[in-house]
């Protein structure tokens, strides 16, 4: 499966859950993705990943919370309109990997590790593009990206937890010409 594959921004996804009053998640998502894998299983020094997300395609199934989440208080997407991920290095981990690398929000960087799960083999689709996939998860602290806004509850504890869960879904289609060198 070496090779250089673009994101599919129809068929990838970020989708993140965090907890709301320490009662239940919230989870939403990104709609909008795109990015770049260079993978070679053999030579993983010279794979890759670099990903971008636009900040604005953030979707919680309640307008006026997302209209919150963009704003200054959490997101600011008029200063801040992507969210990107650079690879540093990536790891085997049995038969899944672990991509380390640098994820930027609101202009603070912090090194992540994604453990890369359910990774498929290259399949040819309709069209005789060959495909492939993977899900990849982390957590991470809002507090550490600048993400601070809280509100302290009657009954103690807080509005929004500190701990986010993100999961990627991706399905990534083979460059012409894509081998890895």
């Amino acid at each position: 499966m070496a090779g250089i594959y673009d994101l599919d921004p129809a068929h990838s996804s970020a989708h993140f859950s965090v907890r709301h009053m320490m009662i239940s998640n919230v989870r939403g998502e990104f709609t909008k993705v795109s990015g770049t894998v260079t993978f070679d299983p053999g030579n993983l020094q010279a794979s890759s990943v670099e990903a971008a997300i636009d900040a604005t395609s953030i979707g919680t199934r309640d307008d006026q919370r997302d209209a919150h989440l963009k704003s200054a208080d959490f997101l600011d997407v008029e200063h801040y309109p992507e969210i990107r991920f650079k690879s540093t290095r990536i790891e085997p981990d049995g038969s899944e990997y672990v991509v380390h690398g640098d994820l930027t929000i609101r202009g603070v960087t912090k090194e992540v590790a994604l453990k890369v799960e359910d990774l498929t083999p290259e399949t040819k689709d309709p069209w005789g593009n060959l495909r492939a996939g993977a899900s990849a998860r982390t957590k991470i602290k809002r507090g550490d990206f600048g993400l601070a806004w809280n509100m302290v509850l009657e009954a103690g504890g807080f509005l929004v937890g500190e701990e986010v869960a993100i999961t990627i879904d991706a399905e990534l289609v083979r460059r012409p010409g894509g081998e890895s060198k």
